[in-house]
């Protein structure tokens, strides 16, 4: 040991084992074997990864912990090649590259000696020498080599300035070797590219690389950040003064409070929206008019992503131009109709009928309407209708599990829209647009409601010229996870044609689901059933204090359901709740459901969540590598720990591996948010409804929440946060201009 002044030293060893690591924070605790003592030293810290065998130089102050006695408290790391053998060999074969283990590592050394670090970095070429490896395996061993050590040189400059280690592989992953200078250039980039990266983490980074606090790019990041914030909370824009409100949250560190007043800081953001709107990255509007980037004429203007307004904007001038190609109806349609009505038994209401009719006469027809109310009904009908007409029809819907139900319903085959547009992910766009239309002459989509503004215009885009597009879904649920209310806002134009189905069939109207759903809606109290009923579907459980629906919560889950119902309550039942965080949040029921059906799976530590071999699981985000998307659920099937991976089935028959950052897009699904539902059914659905859910509460939500259980829907609830529900028709309306830019336009206006 070196002093190194003011108390620090450098220390030099071999890494002999990893104590204790969290690859979330970067902390870890090793033992290394110092030249000239006698027993390891520990070292404590944030710092890269290293690995056994490993030799290292570190610096820090020695201190003496009461439970561990004398320790290095770890200012910094720096890793130096093994010169050993022995060292080598355990280096290589500690993990740490893909696909080396101890025999790998063994043959290898064995191969190259001393030089094994030196073919590795200058002719990795040569692995193929090495007996037992052959050419394919060694050069995917050569390609991990030069990964790992690109990403190790991106971790430590990383470090440096002030991101995890943690970050590091997804940094790597989105920019490749040209990370540290991608970074070093301009590292607000990283909360535009890397997904998990927000300003904050951007900002750091950037007040290390010595970006001043009041420097222009500074502002405009801040400016796009909050910008895209409101657009993941589903707005399209976002009124001028409130961006500047948001953006000095971020620029003050607290996005939950207001920042206190900065007149100088607010100057600032002005000049920076003003050079955002000079350099073409957002748009202003006020009233349907452009505006240039003079300051006094952006206050109280709309402020878009540019890519968000040509989105709107197109999107509202193809709806307008399919609502106006209403004509005849379609060759046979009353025959199609009769037929249908004779061989299925039923007979079509009123409303039913004037559905069926519209989607024979017009290129566009939205159907909207709550549960029991017939739509699938509709869809076989239109189906039959187009069927007769020798009309080639795609059936479509936002997700797997929305497709697969459809299939099942229509006897048909149905696919994800991204499937449908045949999405590309090497370019990120859809294959199949204006140029390329859909080869149907109608697309038929079902729930239609989770359709945000992007997929709308992909979609609408993709119908040529000429074809039909029926949207099927219902406008009372939860808007999109994306941005905009394509379905409400079509309906809401006046232009678009649509029918609203409302009466509730003999068989529905026997469930109190459907009932409860309709009376929801409608801001009435649920009705619950009689004592002793043994067909009710629909019970509510009064429970006011937090901890204790919990309690109940996990008591429905693991016991009462399965045993009267005969339920799996991992497969057949889903807690639904308003919030992540809470007593009653999905963090802590996820904990605690986890710790009551599987607790003794294999177990893979990620971070802050357990995952488990047996656990319910759900993607959140949309891979298009993997053919996942945001929302899907699945079961975790195995474990490795060594390699650090695990495998989810999804749809009972397709394995997907996730190892690495892909784990991020993880977690466990016992329970989840209600927004996170949408376009789910389960056989059973448990609802805890608090007080402390406050924010979140809404009649939608309530809505949405209780149209998922097809069996049984249990309510855990307090009844001031069910009067609170009913009472709200949308918290949070969002901000879109879709409605009003569809009636411009048939105006003669354009989509602008």
């Amino acid at each position: 040991m070196a002093e190194a002044g003011r108390g620090e030293i450098a220390v030099e060893g071999e890494v002999e084992r990893i104590t204790y690591e969290n690859r979330e924070t970067g902390f870890r605790v090793v033992k290394v074997a110092v030249p000239g003592r006698r027993d390891y030293l520990a070292m404590v810290g944030v710092f890269p990864r290293v690995s056994p065998g490993a030799r290292i130089r570190a610096r820090g102050t020695i201190e003496v912990d009461k439970n561990h006695g004398e320790q290095l408290r770890v200012t910094s790391v720096t890793e130096i090649a093994p010169t050993t053998l022995g060292g080598i060999e355990k280096y290589l074969g500690s993990g740490l590259i893909k696909g080396i283990g101890q025999v790998t590592a063994e043959r290898i050394v064995k191969t190259f000696q001393l030089d094994t670090f030196k073919v590795l970095d200058e002719e990795p070429h040569r692995l193929r020498e090495v007996p037992g490896l052959g050419r394919t395996r060694a050069d995917a061993l050569a390609t991990a080599w030069q990964e790992q050590r690109a990403i190790r040189d991106v971790m430590v400059f990383l470090q440096a300035h002030g991101a995890s280690p943690h970050l590091a592989a997804r940094i790597w992953k989105r920019y490749g070797p040209k990370a540290a200078t991608v970074v070093s250039t301009d590292p607000y980039r990283l909360a535009i590219d890397v997904w998990g990266i927000g300003f904050r983490t951007a900002d750091r980074i950037a007040a290390s690389l010595g970006v001043a606090k009041d420097s222009v790019e500074r502002m405009q990041a801040a400016l796009l950040q909050a910008l895209r914030d409101a657009t993941e909370q589903g707005h399209c824009y976002v009124v001028t003064e409130d961006l500047v409100a948001r953006a000095l949250r971020l620029l003050a560190g607290d996005e939950h409070e207001a920042a206190p007043p900065d007149d100088a800081l607010a100057d600032l953001l002005d000049q920076g929206l003003a050079a955002l709107v000079r350099g073409g990255n957002v748009v202003v509007e006020r009233e349907g008019a452009l505006e240039r980037a003079s300051l006094d004429r952006l206050q109280g203007a709309a402020v878009y992503d540019v890519a968000m307004h040509q989105t709107e904007s197109r999107l509202a001038a193809r709806l307008a131009a399919l609502a106006r190609m209403e004509g005849d109806a379609l060759p046979g349609f009353a025959e199609a109709v009769a037929h249908f009505e004779k061989e299925t038994g039923t007979e079509l209401a009123p409303e039913q009928r004037l559905a069926v009719e519209r989607a024979a006469r017009c290129p566009l027809l939205v159907v909207t309407g709550g549960p029991g109310v017939g739509k699938t009904t509709i869809v076989k009908a239109i189906l039959r209708v187009f069927d007769r007409a020798r009309i080639p029809t795609r059936l479509a819907a936002p997700t797997g599990r929305a497709a697969k139900r459809m299939s099942e319903a229509t006897g048909r085959e149905a696919a994800t829209l991204h499937r449908v547009l045949e999405y590309d992910p090497k370019t990120s766009t859809f294959k199949r647009d204006a140029r390329h239309p859909l080869d149907a002459g109608a697309i038929v989509v079902d729930e239609s409601s989770m359709v945000d503004v992007w997929m709308a215009d992909a979609l609408t885009q993709a119908v040529a010229n000429g074809a039909r597009l029926v949207l099927v879904g219902d406008v009372d649920q939860l808007p999109s996870v994306g941005p905009g209310s394509f379905l409400r806002d079509a309906i809401d134009s006046g232009v678009v044609p649509f029918v609203r189905l409302l009466k509730i069939f003999r068989q529905a109207e026997k469930s109190l689901i459907v009932q409860n759903a309709h009376r929801i809606n409608a801001g009435e109290q649920p009705v619950v059933p009689e004592q002793g009923d043994t067909n009710a579907d629909f019970f509510v459980v009064d429970k006011r204090d937090p901890d204790e629906a919990r309690r109940i919560v996990l008591e429905l889950v693991t016991r009462r359901i399965p045993r009267r119902f005969g339920l799996d309550p991992v497969r057949d039942i889903q807690v639904l709740t308003p919030m992540n965080r809470g007593p009653a949040g999905t963090a802590l029921l996820n904990e605690e459901l986890q710790a009551a059906l599987n607790p003794n799976g294999k177990p893979l530590v990620r971070g802050r969540t357990t995952f488990r071999e047996g656990d319910k699981v759900m993607q959140l985000k949309n891979d298009y590598d993997r053919n996942v998307w945001n929302g899907d659920v699945g079961v975790v099937t195995k474990v490795d720990t060594e390699e650090e991976s695990l495998v989810v089935r999804f749809d009972e028959e397709r394995d997907v591996p996730y190892d690495g950052s892909s784990l991020d897009e993880l977690a466990l699904a016992y329970a989840c948010t209600i927004h996170k539902s949408q376009g789910s059914e389960y056989p059973a659905v448990v609802i805890p409804l608090l007080t402390t859910h406050f924010v979140m509460l809404s009649k939608n939500l309530l809505y949405t929440a209780v149209t998922r259980g097809k069996q049984v829907v249990v309510l855990v609830a307090d009844p001031r946060a069910v009067r609170l529900s009913l009472a709200e028709d949308r918290r949070h309306p969002r901000l879109t201009k879709l409605a009003a830019r569809v009636v411009h336009a048939c105006e003669g206006g354009g989509g602008e």
